[in-house]
C-alpha cells in the first residue's frame, strides 16, 4: 500500500511522527483478542502530547484497532500456529510546514500483517549483548520516553556496528554518567535474582515505557517476586541469574551474557555472564504471558480485548 504525502509534511523535515506495537491473537473458541490495546492508546497519548500533535482519543484509538482487525480477520494466523495479527498504528504530521512548527493536518493509519513466532519454538537460546559505550539512544530530557521514529533512528548504526562484531542485540547505558543500565535496543531490561526472588528493571526518564514489561511485572508480583523499578548500576549485572529484553515482537529475549570492549572495540575489559540456556524464571514468566494472550491462562486482570 501507499499513501499520497506532501513534501513539505513535517513527518519528513521534523520528525513529527509516532507508533504503537500490539498484536491480536485467536482463542480455542474462534474468538479474536487483542492484548492491551488500553494501554497502547494511553503511551500513544504520551508520545502526542510530547511532540505537540492532536491526542487521539481513546475510544477512536480503540475502535480503530478494533475495525481493522475485524476487517482483516482472515489473516490473524490461527489458535495453536503460534501467531498473531500485528498491528502497527501510526500517527503523522502530514501537513506542510518549512519552518519549525507543529503541523496542521495529522494522519493516522495503522499497518497490519500477519507474524509467526519471532524464535521457532517460542524462545531462543540466549544471546550475547554488546555494551554501548560509543553511542547513546536517548538523552535524560529527551524522547527517549516515547515511541516517536526518530529514536530508532538513533540505533541503527550502533546496531550494525554491534552486529558485525558478532553481537546481536545491545545494550545501552545512560547518556549524562554511562554508569547505569538503561535499555537494549528495542526493547526493556529485566534483571532476575532467584535466590532473593526479585524481578529488577530501569527506571529512567529516558526509557521507554514497555506494556510488556508491564505486564511481566504484575506476572512476576502474582507469582512472588519482588518487582523493583529503579537506578541499575552496571556492576549489579553480576548478581543477576538470568535477563531478558523484553518487548512486544518475542515477549522475552534471554540473555547470555553482556559485554564491555575496550576503546580499541575489540579487546574485551568486563564480561558479565547469566544463564547457559533458557532460565526457569524466563520460560514461567514467558508462558504465562503467551498463555494469557492465547486464552490459554486465565486472564485475572483483563487484559484481552475481545475485537467485535
Amino acid at each position: 500500500p501507499y499513501i499520497n504525502l506532501h513534501i513539505g509534511a513535517t513527518a519528513l523535515h521534523y520528525g513529527q511522527s509516532c507508533f504503537e506495537g500490539l498484536k491480536a491473537f485467536a482463542h480455542e473458541d474462534d474468538t479474536v483478542h487483542i492484548f492491551r490495546p488500553d494501554e497502547n492508546a494511553k503511551r500513544l497519548q504520551s508520545s502526542c502530547e510530547r511532540l505537540m500533535m492532536p491526542v487521539v482519543p481513546h475510544d477512536v484509538f480503540l475502535n480503530a484497532c478494533n475495525e481493522v482487525v475485524r476487517d482483516n480477520i482472515a489473516y490473524v494466523p490461527p489458535y495453536g500456529s503460534g501467531g498473531a495479527l500485528y498491528l502497527r498504528p501510526l500517527l503523522f504530521g502530514s501537513g506542510p510546514r518549512i519552518g519549525l512548527q507543529p503541523s496542521d493536518e495529522y494522519t493516522l493509519i495503522i499497518l497490519v500483517i500477519p507474524v509467526g513466532d519471532y524464535y521457532k519454538g517460542g524462545l531462543a537460546s540466549p544471546c550475547d549483548a554488546l555494551i554501548i559505550e560509543d553511542f547513546d539512544r536517548a538523552a535524560p530530557r529527551g524522547v527517549g520516553s516515547v515511541k516517536v521514529a526518530g529514536n530508532y533512528a538513533a540505533d541503527l548504526l550502533p546496531n550494525m556496528l554491534g552486529k558485525k562484531r558478532g553481537y546481536p542485540i545491545g545494550l545501552y547505558l545512560d547518556a549524562q554518567t554511562q554508569s547505569k543500565i538503561e535499555e537494549f535496543s528495542t526493547s526493556n531490561f529485566v534483571g532476575i535474582d532467584n535466590d532473593a526472588k526479585k524481578y529488577v528493571t530501569p527506571k529512567s526518564p529516558s526509557v521507554l515505557p514497555s506494556i510488556t514489561n508491564k505486564s511481566l511485572m504484575t506476572v512476576a508480583a502474582d507469582e512472588g517476586y519482588t518487582v523493583e523499578r529503579r537506578d541499575i548500576p552496571v556492576d549489579e549485572m553480576e548478581q543477576f541469574d538470568e535477563v531478558m529484553a523484553v518487548g512486544t515482537a518475542v515477549v522475552v529475549t534471554p540473555i547470555g551474557s553482556a559485554t564491555r570492549l575496550k576503546d580499541d572495540g575489540e579487546t574485551v575489559s568486563a564480561k558479565y555472564e547469566f544463564s547457559d540456556d533458557v532460565g526457569a524464571t524466563t520460560r514461567k514468566f514467558y508462558d504465562i504471558v503467551r498463555g494469557i494472550q492465547s486464552g490459554e491462562v486465565e486472564d485475572k486482570h483483563g487484559w484481552n480485548f475481545k475485537v467485535e
